[in-house]
């Protein structure tokens, strides 16, 4: 597979080269700038040509292929009648929180944290309870003994990163068993966003939150999607696992109305996905390690003050940048040309997220920029805003 050669993106309606324009390097939302899987690309292409293009329906043989996928790498046997098909995961944490949480009662969750944990809560009208990861050395911890303090009578839903965007944790089986047990405790409905869980960089595990103990099943939604393992975000394909029936009633109340069937394409893209692209996905794996590597190694050698953890899981890195004392580093970015996200919409002040998911060349590029902007002082205002997409 060839991961080298950078696709111009520029007239294709692309969000993550448009927003910034000509000149800015844009690594900055987590869409990679790769094809996608020749089986994909291929299932797609003869849809294509068919001409027709009408309502689609998740049919028996993608629910088929979703279980074997999940079976063959996580040893999860989901029964058909789990599955409850959505748009995104983002409107998914949205329902979660009207589904499982009344008016003014609480979610809690674990920052820094992809922009929608936090955003979910409040536009459903519930409270957001945040408890800080813990960094231990050079790798962060779940916080187990602060949620404890933090969770209240009102706490209903924890919202759980797994893996973690932005930290890049795989979380160990230890400590996934821990967050289940602490919502069984609690009575809590876990929400495990599982999204990255195909991207694993190091040789580590993924336990799927809903297999780490025999009361797993009854307290758990677990979110998944081949949208960023294998690069299909734009065709908004998702789905929601919930074993326990009453759970799943309850979520699905909350879809009425709401949610369109999935698209055509987006039904083909997926099962060729899940049936065909393990391949291309273990060769993106191996290009992926090489892109983190070089990230790590850079930031190591070339930009003093900033700091990062090892990323264990997904295509993001997590940059510290307080100790440059610059009231905004994404502008310092932006100015040199590279956008990054800014750690304040994660719930990290002084911190940017990078998006290594794009050709070596590109990411080098990058890098150079990035210590040209860091090395050059305070920078100018005026850059657009990224937002809270991701």
């Amino acid at each position: 597979m060839d991961f080298d050669t950078l696709v111009d993106r520029t007239g294709t309606a692309s969000l993550k080269w448009s927003l910034y324009g000509a000149g800015v390097l844009p690594l900055w939302v987590a869409d990679m700038d790769f094809p996608a899987a020749p089986p994909v690309i291929a299932a797609v292409k003869a849809l294509a040509a068919h001409g027709v293009y009408g309502y689609a329906h998740v049919s028996a043989s993608l629910v088929e292929a979703i279980g074997d996928f999940l079976l063959s790498r996580y040893g999860w046997r989901v029964q058909p009648d789990w599955l409850v098909f959505l748009p995104g995961v983002v409107p998914a944490l949205n329902l979660v929180c009207r589904a499982y949480s009344g008016p003014n009662e609480a979610v809690m969750t674990v920052t820094p944290v992809y922009p929608p944990f936090l955003e979910a809560p409040p536009f459903q009208g519930r409270r957001l309870q945040t408890v800080p990861a813990v960094l231990e050395g050079d790798r962060w911890r779940l916080p187990l003994e602060a949620m404890e303090a933090a969770v209240t009578p009102e706490t209903r839903v924890f919202l759980y990163c797994h893996p973690h965007n932005p930290l890049g944790r795989a979380w160990e089986r230890e400590e996934v068993a821990a967050v289940v047990d602490f919502c069984r405790r609690h009575d809590l409905v876990l929400c495990s966003d599982e999204i990255h869980c195909d991207l694993l960089l190091d040789p580590v595990e993924h336990l799927p939150a809903c297999l780490a103990s025999e009361a797993a099943p009854a307290i758990t939604v677990t979110l998944m999607s081949p949208s960023k393992a294998f690069n299909l975000p734009g065709l908004n394909f998702a789905f929601a696992v919930i074993p326990d029936l009453d759970l799943r009633q309850r979520f699905i109340r909350e879809t009425r109305g709401l949610f369109p069937l999935p698209g055509c394409f987006a039904v083909v893209a997926a099962e060729a996905a899940y049936r065909e692209g393990g391949p291309w996905l273990a060769e993106l794996l191996h290009y992926l390690r090489g892109n983190r590597d070089l990230v790590e190694e850079f930031v190591a050698g070339e930009l003093p003050g900033v700091t990062m953890t090892h990323v264990e899981a997904t295509y993001l890195a997590w940059l510290d940048l307080r100790r440059l004392g610059l009231d905004d580093p994404t502008k310092a970015c932006e100015r040199v040309g590279v956008a990054l996200s800014d750690g304040r919409l994660f719930g990290g002040p002084g911190y940017v997220r990078l998006n290594f998911g794009c050709p070596r060349s590109l990411l080098a590029e990058a890098l150079r920029r990035i210590k040209v902007g860091l090395d050059s002082g305070p920078p100018d205002s005026g850059a657009p805003d990224s937002g809270a997409l991701d």
